[in-house]
């Protein structure tokens, strides 16, 4: 399988928050967002169908942190299998047959080259979420929030076993221009390196507001053939009483939209502080587009 039939219809509007919207309907601060995938499967089916009902064509899963690795750091470590399988069925359930499905893989959290980790571990424990993912009947996997190009190379060469479309999304939010990864990696250097690795599609996600993006979008997008995966937050957050509080619109996010497109995305969506209303938005700009 690959991402053609998706990439014909480029552009591809994808989800918004997960984590945010799970905290919304009474996940608790420092709770495990995958672990409702078996306590409470219609709170996280909600979140899903929500996206599919505000004009998401593909949608993700909730499995960000259910690698073995991350699971055990919540004592959930001997439920990886359940809380996977359960992810996608419950993303599947919500689609309804009107949105693709490509599940979400996060980091594990260890430092590689601080050697609280080693590249086996980390390749076992991603390609056994990978299979547990495919099993489940995901379209795609996506490796989101990455920081670490060794570690997304990993990630991506151990998913590869699946023979699934493997896209890896990366955190641009470090260096003056604030272009770099938490590791010093530019987005040209991302982009070379995931195509090497066989990713089919590279991208970005959180770390900065949807303006700041569009200049890392045209850059991926000309350092590589690999479609772009852009899903920026809501604007910057303010900390507020403690709280990031994101203040932009859902309209003045979609007002975005064309410059967005215009520098090349191929699936765009909304990370933190973004929310149905913020994709229903983005449909309507892009419908006013075609």
């Amino acid at each position: 399988m690959t991402l053609d039939k998706w990439v014909a219809r480029k552009p591809v509007l994808t989800d918004g928050a997960w984590g945010t919207e799970l905290q919304r309907r009474g996940l608790g601060l420092g709770e495990c967002p995958d672990g409702w995938n078996l306590k409470k499967p219609e709170a996280v089916e909600s979140v899903a169908k929500a996206y599919v009902d505000a004009g998401s064509q593909v949608i993700l899963t909730n499995t960000f942190r259910s690698n073995r690795i991350t699971l055990a750091g919540h004592g959930l470590a001997d439920r990886i299998r359940e809380i996977n399988l359960e992810g996608v069925r419950i993303s599947r359930r919500a689609a309804a047959g009107q949105a693709g499905v490509f599940a979400s893989l996060g980091p594990t959290g260890k430092m590689l080259m601080m050697g609280e980790t080693s590249e086996a571990e980390i390749s076992d424990a991603f390609r056994e979420q990978a299979q547990f993912l495919a099993e489940a009947g995901a379209d795609a996997l996506i490796f989101e929030t990455m920081s670490d190009l060794a570690e997304a190379r990993l990630g991506v060469m151990a998913a590869l076993s699946t023979q699934l479309p493997v896209l890896v999304s990366f955190v641009f939010d470090t260096g003056k221009q604030k272009d770099r990864t938490m590791m010093g990696h530019s987005p040209e250097q991302v982009a070379q390196k995931m195509a090497e690795a066989g990713a089919a599609a590279v991208g970005a996600n959180c770390g900065l507001g949807i303006a700041e993006c569009i200049p890392i979008c045209e850059r991926l997008r000309v350092s590589s053939s690999l479609p772009v995966w852009i899903k920026p937050n809501a604007g910057l957050p303010e900390v507020v009483d403690g709280v990031p509080t994101y203040r932009i619109s859902p309209e003045e996010y979609a007002s975005h939209v064309p410059a967005m497109v215009k520098a090349g995305a191929t699936f765009f969506g909304g990370c933190c502080g973004t929310q149905p209303s913020f994709i229903a938005a983005c449909a309507r700009r892009l419908a006013s587009m075609i």
